[in-house]
């Protein structure tokens, strides 16, 4: 059984922001999260909800490179259809379950939408473990984890507040929540532990563990590895015209997913004046694409105690950020 209970420190109370307010902990057996108030009707449904063995889920923590993993996999899981990707949006083909809970003012009904699907469904979360439906463990769909180094995906994730959640407060109270557990989906470190070592159990060889740096560094093996763990199988010629489709450039111009209805939608709900001002810059859903980004955004101290954070996330584990 999940319960749950108002959560407010000093750090949540600094990063209350239209778009995720009102804060709770949720709680099953040892396990924990943060939450938002908008997500605790939607837990019973997704516990409950129906699972197929054919399902595809990527699952990541908020900015670890869930948008470039979503487009990928559902081009290899569907035969490298770019003309259908082009006609449907993301969200159409690949929707994110708990949307209408992770976004205050977001309207409508997400699971509900998932398990209308067609199948095989794509489906996106953000979600801990101790939140997934309960029928993933036995009939152990295809899942796809991607993980990300703290210090960039704190990074993201604070330009995402500022630009989608409707946050105006500065970076160093952001950061301090992350570090402190105190953001939607934290705590972070156990995010990731959680599905490295759920992959590497013996009855875990549905769940295939990536990092964004592997993705950045090496994205062709990603691929044939993305591809194998489908059942499928690409000509080199096919891939080569893949790694061209995912790169930065292309994926910041495709309208299919660049998220451009999700920022509009952010400016006529979630930004204050100031913010309506400033969203007049280039701020794209797609932002740098790099590995290293926070040194534009972290001084010294901060880039310390995030490699603090780092070593007490793996420690005891044989799991590297950066593998």
């Amino acid at each position: 059984m999940i319960r749950y209970e108002k959560y407010s420190n000093q750090y949540t109370d600094r990063i209350d922001c239209p778009g995720t307010e009102k804060h709770y902990r949720l709680t099953r057996a040892d396990q924990w999260c943060i939450m938002i108030e908008k997500f605790l009707p939607l837990v019973s449904p997704i516990q409950q909800m129906a699972v197929y063995e054919d399902d595809v889920w990527v699952i990541t923590y908020p900015k670890c490179g869930t948008t470039w993993t979503q487009e990928m996999v559902w081009l290899l899981n569907n035969g490298l259809d770019y003309a259908r990707a082009g006609k449907l949006t993301l969200e159409e083909r690949f929707p994110f379950l708990e949307l209408s809970g992770a976004l205050s003012l977001m309207d409508g009904d997400s699971v509900g939408r998932v398990q209308d699907l067609p199948r095989p469904r794509h489906i996106k979360c953000h979600l801990p473990v101790m939140l997934l439906p309960d029928a993933i463990r036995t009939v152990r769909p295809k899942i796809i984890y991607v993980s990300r180094n703290p210090k960039d995906a704190a990074t993201s994730f604070y330009h995402h507040y500022r630009n989608i959640v409707g946050y105006d407060g500065p970076r160093e109270h952001f950061f301090d929540a992350f570090l402190n557990d105190s953001l939607i989906y934290a705590p972070f470190s156990e995010h990731v532990r959680a599905y490295w070592e759920w992959s590497k159990q013996p009855a875990g060889a549905n769940c295939l563990f990536l990092t964004y740096e592997q993705m950045k560094r090496d994205l062709r093996a990603v691929i044939g590895r993305v591809s194998s763990f489908l059942g499928k199988r690409y000509t080199e010629r096919e891939v080569d015209e893949l790694e061209k489709h995912l790169s930065v450039e292309s994926m910041r111009n495709n309208k299919s997913c660049n998220m451009d209805d999700l920022l509009e939608w952010a400016r006529n709900t979630t930004h204050s004046e100031e913010r309506k001002q400033l969203s007049k810059t280039n701020f794209q859903f797609i932002r740098s694409g790099t590995v290293g980004s926070y040194r534009h955004d972290m001084d010294d101290d901060y880039i310390q105690r995030f490699e603090e954070y780092e070593r007490a996330a793996t420690e005891g584990t044989d799991f590297d950020f950066f593998f």
